[in-house]
């Protein structure tokens, strides 16, 4: 594993930590008693090392909307280099930016947008983007059909034998996005997801006293909400810390008719955070997770191979993770406050 720079030993992911955010990833709310049976320690064991590393940090589990749920859109924005640091940091505050990047390539900032419809992705980028310093262009992507994201991603620290011992959760797979998530959820709901998104493994209890509710109501509202699909439970991390030094965003152009089969094949490899379907003619966007910059030359060679009919137009480094997912990252990319959720009026 590479060393990060700056940072004691005690401040970076070990093999057992990996393992530990492995188990949490597959199943996210399950006891310690079987988390600790599939990596091999004691329950207590468990649940204090996992303390340590989200008290500092460096691993996390969030929660959020599903796909079909919420109107997304993925905005490019060129702007003036003294403004572009600055710009990042205002946008990550904003409720409905869910995820923000500083990147190098034909633009400056990556950002994601969710929104109840249609005209709240447009009063979004006209009113909080556009009016920005030094915005020179906002170009939108509209999100259409989602076939793998961050919650389908594993870290691969176990073997099969030990990942056997835990409840199994199938990718998310192939999921149309909504064009409208305004009656989706209740205000009792969203309210839940907020507190989930600070905490995904908050117990029934203090779910209940943070929702002013009985624990039987908080469990049987979560239960409900998890059951229907309409919650997505992430386990998270500082992936700097974990090796996985280089991000790299690219745009594809695909035949319309093959983007459903290739955008499959693409979320099945391995270093594939997200893949889904965009508006325009670049109509595919991936988001690979590698060991240095070196690993995007093998990476691009199996893209091709399973892309027989499309290209690859574009890649984009992201240099700076500002934001992911509602929580805001430092530099090396540790959680350092969570931002809950609201779409733009």
């Amino acid at each position: 594993m590479p060393v990060v720079p700056d940072l004691p030993a005690s401040d970076r992911l070990t093999e057992t930590d990996l393992a530990l955010i492995d188990a949490l990833q597959s199943a996210p709310r399950s006891p310690w008693s079987r988390i600790a049976e599939a990596t091999g320690t004691a329950a207590s064991t468990a649940a204090r090392r996992w303390e340590r590393l989200r008290d500092k940090g460096m691993a996390w589990i969030t929660a959020y909307e599903s796909a079909d749920s919420v109107v997304v859109t993925h905005v490019e924005i060129s702007c003036a280099a003294p403004e572009v640091a600055a710009n990042a940091d205002r946008l990550a505050r904003l409720p409905w930016v869910v995820s923000v990047y500083e990147v190098a390539g034909d633009y400056d900032l990556l950002i994601t947008v969710g929104a109840f419809d249609l005209p709240g992705i447009r009063s979004a980028v006209r009113d909080d983007v556009s009016t920005l310093p030094g915005v020179e262009k906002a170009r939108v992507r509209l999100a259409m059909t989602q076939y793998g994201e961050g919650g389908d991603w594993r870290m691969r620290a176990l073997s099969n034998a030990e990942r056997v011992r835990l409840p199994q959760r199938s990718p998310v797979g192939c999921v149309s996005f909504s064009d409208t998530g305004r009656d989706r959820y209740s205000a009792a709901d969203r309210e839940l997801l907020a507190v989930l998104g600070r905490d995904g493994r908050i117990g029934h209890r203090a779910l209940g006293q943070a929702l002013g509710v009985s624990e039987h109501t908080a469990a049987r509202r979560l239960r409900k909400l998890l059951v229907d699909g309409r919650v997505v439970l992430r386990c998270d991390f500082a992936q700097r810390l974990a090796g996985l030094t280089t991000s790299v965003i690219y745009r594809a152009r695909v035949p319309h008719a093959d983007c459903d089969e290739v955008g499959a094949a693409l979320a099945r490899l391995e270093a594939v955070r997200l893949c889904v379907s965009v508006s325009g003619e670049e109509n595919l966007l991936v988001h690979a997770l590698l060991h240095g910059l070196s690993g995007a030359a093998p990476f691009e060679a199996s893209v091709r191979d399973r892309m027989p009919t499309g290209s690859v137009t574009a890649r984009t480094v992201v240099l700076r993770a500002v934001k992911r997912v509602g929580w805001v990252l430092d530099e090396h990319e540790r959680a350092v406050f969570y931002v809950p959720p609201r779409e733009p009026a």
